[in-house]
């Protein structure tokens, strides 16, 4: 599968993150995967693709001119998409994967989860969004959510978009219901 990976950029974050991502690249490539990214050199961009490359596993950067420009494109990137805008880098992650996981990550991540819940729930693909729940991270979302369907502005289903996982075991299994 083509994973598409949401995360953060930032290296300023609890290292356990850090620890897990790699983990999760590294069981990426052992299981013949590659992900599909922002194509950046910082935070656990970089830590997912450095553990899936090293592992042998492939990746792909999708790279706006601008972080180009600045320098901030990974060594770790095996193929790289160019791209003109942070919109186009999401339209192009999720077009090419066949499945999204997302990470810890800030603004950036959150845009891009809820671009693939809202054209999901209005039928432009049948992409779901892992949220890769490391010490309890998305908790606060997923209560948002909940809450947003308590109060009945959610349509029905939309929650269903995004689905939890808490450990690498919960990723394969959520990862074989989409195929």
């Amino acid at each position: 599968m083509r994973i598409g990976i949401f995360c953060s950029a930032n290296s300023e974050i609890d290292p356990d993150f850090f620890t897990m991502t790699a983990e999760l690249g590294d069981w990426i490539a052992k299981n013949g995967h590659s992900i599909v990214f922002g194509g950046c050199n910082m935070g656990l961009m970089e830590c997912v693709a450095k553990a899936v490359h090293d592992g042998g596993g492939m990746t792909v950067g999708v790279v706006p001119t601008i972080v180009e420009r600045g320098g901030r494109v990974s060594d770790y990137v095996d193929v790289k998409v160019l791209c003109d805008n942070l919109s186009d880098r999401k339209d192009m992650i999720i077009a090419k994967s066949d499945a999204i996981i997302a990470l810890p990550g800030g603004i950036g991540t959150l845009d891009e989860i809820f671009t693939v819940a809202a054209a999901a729930s209005i039928g432009y693909h049948n992409h779901r969004v892992i949220l890769y729940d490391m010490k309890g991270f998305w908790r606060p979302l997923v209560s948002m959510m909940d809450s947003l369907a308590a109060t009945g502005v959610l349509r029905r289903g939309a929650s269903e978009h995004l689905v939890v996982a808490e450990s690498l075991d919960d990723i394969a299994r959520l990862l074989s219901e989409q195929r």
